[in-house]
């Protein structure tokens, strides 16, 4: 998927922790890798007067597939996405569930490759978990386990973030992080640390083979716990006078020396 795909769980009113409703996702190419993708959607909502480029192309499409339908204005549009930066279209779809840890271990199986899996301990920023959902995408790694407390989940802002790459990237959400990291161990995977005070810097590191990449929260980085569960932290050396790098750059930087060492 790319620019902005599912915009999803965003207009939803939180039941419970566990339990939203009304998904939806906006944004041309959102809809548009959606469409492609053959993801349910119940019903298109596009802006009067808007049917020109990519726009149009939807339109079409969901005409094909005998999607309904509704030509709204844009202020109610605005009221409907939550948003201003829609670009004309939104769609309201079906729910989209999250993958297991075994379906993702499946699909390193399937490729016939070493697993490599992203394991986000508490990432709350959406914008940082759709970056490093879209960067996941783009090094070919396996999938995403979030924890399903204290964590952004997949809503229309990661969407958004993500380029759409959250339409090809399996994402499990898990209830406890530690147990899932020695879940990962017994499958054969390493499960490699990042954090300032790491004792080995990333590049220096062999990073090839079955391995989980942890990436700790914006503001406190990993728990002790999953520090401890991790066979080695990786730090990423840094000259200039600010401390410490954004959540999801640094998880790019390590997923491309990964990338790079496979």
């Amino acid at each position: 998927m790319r620019d902005d795909y599912k915009k999803r769980y965003e207009h939803k009113h939180e039941i419970n922790e566990e339990e939203e409703t009304v998904e939806y996702i906006y944004g041309r190419n959102a809809v548009l890798e959606a469409l492609k993708a053959e993801t349910t959607i119940n019903k298109l909502m596009f802006q009067a007067g808007e049917q020109n480029g990519s726009l149009r192309v939807i339109i079409a499409m969901a005409r094909e597939k005998g999607l309904v339908m509704h030509e709204i204005t844009k202020d109610k549009l605005d009221d409907l996405a939550n948003t201003k930066n829609h670009q004309g279209v939104m769609a309201y779809i079906a729910t989209r569930e999250y993958s297991s840890v075994d379906d993702i271990l499946q699909i390193a199986k399937d490729r016939n490759e070493a697993p490599f899996v992203i394991v986000l301990d508490e990432i709350q920023d959406p914008n940082n978990l759709g970056a490093i959902i879209r960067t996941a995408d783009a090094v070919g790694a396996h999938g995403l386990i979030i924890p399903k407390r204290r964590s952004a989940a997949l809503t229309g802002a990661v969407a958004k973030a993500s380029a759409g790459a959250i339409e090809h990237v399996a994402v499990a959400r898990v209830s406890n992080i530690p147990s899932t990291i020695d879940e990962l161990k017994d499958k054969g995977l390493w499960i490699a640390g990042t954090d300032l005070s790491g004792e080995t810097a990333f590049y220096s590191a062999d990073l090839k083979g079955a391995i989980a990449l942890v990436i700790g929260s914006e503001g406190n980085g990993m728990g002790q716990l999953v520090r401890k569960k991790c066979d080695y932290v990786l730090t990423i050396p840094m000259k200039g006078k600010v401390s410490s790098l954004n959540a999801s750059v640094a998880a790019g930087v390590v997923m491309y020396e990964i990338f790079k060492q496979r």
